[in-house]
């Protein structure tokens, strides 16, 4: 029992201080539950046995794999089709096919060399969309395409899993103690259950084929009625045993007939992702599934031998960089083949072409089922850390590029022709800009929309709705929509930054334009101020100023009331925005500012006294 106390002590206090450390330079959880397990296995040797918890951990990509067939909606899939099969089946196909050429010239043996094609063909989600989704780069063409990719990685470690265990190298043979001759696979497999052992190949495939069946009709006419009588127990601990109960209890009988108890999940998960109790589930596997994963990756890391890493290491990064430079010339020609260019192009390149998580899953897979022996899933496992190690690297060469790339024009769609001018640009048609754009024209004004989403354009040009297609943050495009004649520049756009150097520049142009800006939030807004726009609304103020007055009309004020109360927070915020800009400071963080908290405690002090001056004189008008 202190040992099992002590190896959980070590795990998490290695998780809790190891993961935050790498999340915030940027590296990811993964790589920090890697170095985690680096830290405690070879180097400090806290962990003697990894290899006997990675039975418990694998249960935690058992659980991803359950979630992601939750997350995967067959209409969404079938509507995606073109670029899962055509973009990421494309990439997993070349990039097998190289790395399979690649691994027979080195004289492995064709199994061996499809395995390595498989593991080596992904590339790292957790990684990659996580990065992409801090530096905002999802909504790019770069960032949806290495989605798409991503999405097909994982769809296709499915198929992987199964195909694997088909190209087990023989086991070995040694003579027993009773002089008769058996394989080293019966021995370690001795007395675990099984379904299928002694049975023939016919009845093999009738008994899996039976499992299957069991979890497919399992999930479509068992599990929900289960759940709705579990949901009138209103407990909620009894929602979180279904959920494991589900997963564990699959994956078991994947193992009885000798199936991966990853595929069995995974199905489950797809049958259940229109059932009306998918959050429910997601929500309850979860917080297992991200421990146990963790933990995989712990004993993977700690598994890592970077002893003999160190004695020799210009074979790995040699294998490492060629591996990282043959993802990348065919991420690169599929890209353009696709239509992808400049900027997006390569973000494409440069996010896909490390190896992935899922790679340790399968290089522990396939040492289980003996297609890889363990020298080379040790160098195996090396190539991938690596990999994942340099890809934040990646990320920022890309910025640099990012900056000295200038898109031509062949990069980009042709912006529209501005044929028309009116008194009033509009700069943005999301939600925000639809508002606005519908209410000015309402009076009979004629308004100019600029938009970068062609299919809000055409999405408004359906509607009787003329708008123009291009890049709204190019001056030229601005210029040619009538800036010098028009009167109110309405900047709508969900870029904070391009928002800024918008308003400077149009204020350059027209230090007598009046301009009327979309914020993000109050420092936003500073910037704004400074930048010289006019009026700034905050996108959510207004509607959290309706709320408040909502709930003050029913916790006993008058509608009267609550109306005044509202009215004097709103001027007393437009006063305290420039009374607090005049002390905001770019380069200073406000919670080291003195002179902004000052100022902001007497502020919150002059408020307190305009609401209750505000609902004293109410009261008296109304009395």
């Amino acid at each position: 029992m202190d040992g099992v106390l002590f190896q959980a002590t070590v795990f998490l206090l290695a998780a809790v201080i190891a993961v935050p450390i790498a999340a915030r330079l940027g590296m990811g959880s993964v790589l920090g539950y890697l170095l985690a397990g680096v830290v405690i296995g070879p180097v400090l040797g806290l962990i003697e046995q990894p290899e006997d918890l990675l039975h418990y951990a694998e249960f935690g990509v058992v659980m991803m794999l359950f979630l992601i067939g939750l997350e995967l909606d067959p209409r969404a899939l079938w509507a995606m089709r073109k670029k899962l099969l055509g973009l990421g089946g494309m990439q997993i196909l070349l990039t097998g096919a190289a790395v399979l050429v690649g691994a027979l010239y080195l004289g492995y043996p064709l199994a061996m060399s499809l395995a390595l094609g498989m593991i080596l063909a992904l590339s790292s989600t957790a990684i990659v969309l996580q990065t992409l989704s801090e530096k905002k780069l999802m909504q790019t063409g770069g960032g949806r395409a290495s989605f798409s990719v991503l999405l097909a990685q994982d769809i296709a470690v499915i198929p992987m899993l199964a195909i694997l265990p088909l190209m087990a190298m023989a086991p070995t043979m040694q003579i027993a103690a009773d002089g008769s001759i058996r394989k080293v696979a019966q021995e370690a497999g001795h007395g675990s259950l099984s379904l299928v052992e002694g049975l023939p190949g016919w009845g093999v495939t009738l008994v899996t084929l039976s499992a299957v069946g069991m979890v497919i009709l399992a999930g479509l006419y068992l599990i929900p009625p289960v759940f709705r009588f579990i949901h009138g127990a209103r407990l909620r601990e009894m929602y979180t045993a279904f959920a494991l109960l589900i997963v564990v209890g699959i994956a078991f009988l994947m193992m009885l007939v000798g199936l991966s108890p990853a595929l069995g999940t995974f199905l489950a998960g797809v049958l259940l992702a229109n059932s009306e109790f998918r959050h429910e589930l997601e929500s309850d596997i979860q917080p297992f599934k991200g421990l146990l994963l963790g933990l995989f990756f712990i004993t993977v890391g700690a598994q890592i031998d970077f002893a003999g890493f160190f004695a020799d290491p210009v074979p790995i990064l040699s294998l490492t960089l060629a591996l990282m430079l043959t993802k990348g010339a065919i991420l690169f020609v599929l890209g353009w083949v696709f239509g992808l260019r400049g900027r997006d192009q390569m973000l494409f390149t440069l996010g896909l072409a490390q190896a992935g998580e899922f790679g340790f899953v399968l290089i522990s897979f396939s040492l289980q089922q003996h297609v890889l022996p363990a020298p080379l899933a040790e160098q195996l496992m090396l190539i991938v850390a690596l990999s994942m190690l340099i890809t934040p690297l990646l990320f920022i060469l890309y910025e640099v590029l990012s900056r000295r790339i200038k898109d031509s024009d062949g990069d980009r769609p042709p912006s529209d022709e501005i044929d028309e001018r009116g008194p009033v640009i509009i700069v943005g048609i999301g939600r925000f800009g639809q508002i606005v754009n519908r209410l000015v024209r309402s009076v009979g004004v004629k308004t100019i929309v600029l938009d970068h989403d062609m299919r809000a354009i055409e999405l408004m040009r359906r509607f009787g709705v003329r708008g123009f297609f291009g890049d709204p943050t190019r001056p030229e495009l601005l210029h040619a929509a009538g800036l010098a004649e028009a009167s109110v520049l309405v900047i709508t756009i969900n870029d904070p930054a391009a928002a800024v150097n918008l308003v400077r520049h149009a204020r350059r142009e027209r230090p007598d334009l009046h301009i009327v800006v979309r914020a993000h939030d109050r420092h936003h807004v500073y910037q704004l101020y400074q930048a010289g726009a006019d009026d700034i609304v905050r996108e959510l103020f207004d509607s959290s100023l309706r709320a408040g007055r909502y709930v003050l009309e029913n916790i006993g004020l008058s509608e009267y009331e609550a109306a005044r109360a509202e009215q004097a927070f709103f001027k007393h915020d437009r006063y305290a925005i420039r009374e607090l800009a005049a002390v905001w400071k770019a380069d200073l963080p406000v919670e080291k500012n003195p002179a902004y908290i000052a100022r902001s405690k007497e502020l919150e002090k002059e408020l307190e006294l305009s609401l209750l001056a505000a609902l004293e004189s109410g009261g008296e008008e109304t009395g």
